[in-house]
């Protein structure tokens, strides 16, 4: 008897059986293999071992994690996913910086300006709509350098990349090429206007200023002589002074071929660069002479940015001030001298016909009209009225900054 009941008591397999005085509260069937069975570590704790295995997994998970973490030097990609998923958390904080933040929308968008080309209004727009949407508008204190040295740019392109985003970073300065040293290529944005009537704003302007002050001429161009600021404009024409002549007539091309020093010299090879760069790297050149349809356009393709900038641009106030900002003394030179004129300036006015077929086609696009169907056989040369040209200004002047005071607390 005594025999038979040792025998009950030995596993099927063999040996003695582990539970000789009755299965664990909740009860098993005997046999090592049941997933059913119960494994008591404390009275108070029990689990299966399906609830083991499971564990364990979760443990080896997170092993993993770690090992990837200190090989890669950082934690691996689908933690981040995992902590993005769960939501914010103050492990990162702890660890390192969290992973870049990616927009919805362009980030980063410089607008090398071209000088006399209505950037102060501009300028001035901007610094409401920073304001207005959040992003970090950069400007320079640097404004009369537009070339600049391979170290000057690498030196200026750092700055710009590291900047907070979403920025928009302006300043006169020609074309710069952020890959050629490593670093993401920004969108671009410019407005140009018909070179002859940039010339001449210019001209008139280092002599004479704007309506902003009668002495504002002589804190730009102190050393100029009395001879040199009333030079008749016919005369510096019809004489070939430097002044008037290339390369100093070759402005506009070099803002968008770049910093390669053939882009400065008048030619086809700095024209068709320019053209590239125009179709690769610019969002929208536009026109100062559709100043309005450029603001909506750049309305519709950053509205992160421009979104309410027409109804800004029109307000009496901004009027008001861009009326202050006209260059005076202004007069007209005879057809001879804009002859002339255009033949010394043909590249920049081919460019500049190039530019706004480009506009004008976009503007199909979106519905919008253009003024002029075909461009004119020679240029329109023509003295605009205060309200058509807002001319651009560095400084900066108290009547700004109440104007706006006035426009933020709208």
């Amino acid at each position: 008897m005594k025999k038979k009941q040792q025998q009950q008591q030995q596993h099927p397999g063999g040996g003695a059986d582990p539970w000789p005085h009755g299965a664990p509260l909740g009860g098993a069937p005997p046999g090592l293999g049941s997933w059913k069975r119960r494994v008591s570590l404390l009275p108070f704790l029990r689990f299966s071992l399906r609830d083991y295995g499971f564990c364990m997994a979760t443990l080896l998970v997170f092993c993993l994690g770690s090992l990837f973490y200190q090989l890669g030097g950082g934690p691996p990609r689908f933690l981040l996913d995992l902590r993005q998923y769960l939501g914010n958390s103050t492990y990162l904080d702890d660890h390192g910086p969290p992973p870049s933040k990616v927009l919805p929308f362009p980030s980063q968008v410089v607008y090398n300006r071209v000088g006399k080309c209505g950037s102060r209004t501009v300028v001035l727009l901007l610094r409401i709509l920073s304001e207005k949407h959040g992003f970090n508008l950069v400007t320079s204190d640097i404004h009369n350098k537009t070339r600049l040295t391979k170290n000057e740019q690498m030196e200026l392109i750092k700055n710009i990349s590291t900047a907070e985003q979403p920025y928009l970073f302006t300043r006169h300065v020609h074309f710069l090429n952020f890959s050629r040293f490593g670093g993401d290529q920004p969108v671009y944005i410019n407005i140009i206007r018909d070179p002859v009537n940039r010339f001449l704003s210019n001209y008139f302007f280092r002599r004479f200023g704007d309506w902003r002050g009668e002495q504002n001429h002589m804190i730009r161009t102190p050393s100029m002589r009395q001879e040199e600021r009333y030079l008749d404009i016919n005369e510096c024409i019809l004489e070939n002074y430097p002044e008037c002549s290339n390369p100093r007539l070759f402005y506009i091309i070099p803002y968008f071929c770049g910093q390669h020093p053939r882009c400065r010299e008048p030619g086809e090879w700095a024209l068709e660069r320019a053209k590239l760069n125009v179709n690769e790297n610019f969002l929208l050149v536009g026109i100062l002479e559709e100043l309005e349809d450029v603001l909506l356009l750049l309305e519709r393709f950053l509205p992160h940015y421009f979104k309410g900038v027409l109804s800004i641009y029109k307000d009496p106030e901004h009027r008001k001030l861009g009326n202050m900002t006209v260059t005076v003394k202004k007069t007209a030179p005879s057809p001879e001298a804009v002859q002339i004129l255009y033949q010394r300036m043909r590249y920049e006015y081919e460019f500049y016909h190039y530019v706004k077929e480009q506009f004008h086609l976009l503007k199909r696009k979106f519905g919008l009209k253009p003024r002029v169907s075909h461009p004119p056989l020679r240029p329109q040369f023509f003295i605009p009225t205060p309200l058509e040209t807002e001319e651009p200004i560095d400084d900066e002047e108290q009547d700004d900054e109440k104007w706006l005071e006035d426009i933020y607390k709208r």
